[in-house]
């Protein structure tokens, strides 16, 4: 019998997806973590990007978060997300458009601007096209 994990991903709005999976990947602070079975606990600050759920057969189903919690406990993984998205449902016209409003904002030196809430929307927006980029590679 093949050891599992059960998978948890919430964001604010909603569940995103529960299920069973052998292997999860996310976007922590200091890197990327792979998350087996009977994994020590575990709590970290996640950046945004890309969060992979690896099934039993093989098959890999990617979300984007925009930053969060992971929690992870021997056989359950939490990722509390600010905002959570399957990357199928990735709209890269709007994310293209939010990394230029955003590189604008932060070029201006002459407005009067919140540059840490500019910044952070560079780097969503930035991880947002990462997680688009690897989608359609896989494809």
């Amino acid at each position: 019998m093949a050891m599992t994990l059960h998978v948890e991903i919430v964001s604010a709005e909603a569940e995103i997806y529960s299920g069973t999976a052998t292997m999860v990947f996310a976007p922590a602070e200091m890197g990327e973590v792979g998350i087996a079975p009977r994994h020590t606990p575990l709590l970290t600050r996640l950046k945004p990007g890309e969060v992979r759920v690896q099934a039993q057969g093989g098959e890999e189903q990617s979300f984007f978060v925009s930053g969060g919690m992971l929690e992870v406990q021997p056989h359950v993984v939490t990722v509390l997300a600010d905002t959570a998205i399957r990357a199928n449902d990735l709209d890269e016209a709007q994310a293209l458009e939010a990394k230029e409003r955003a590189e604008k904002l932060l070029a201006d030196k002459s407005a009067d601007i919140d540059y840490a809430k500019a910044q952070a929307e560079l780097a969503e927006s930035m991880a947002q096209l990462a997680a688009i980029r690897k989608l359609r590679e896989k494809r």
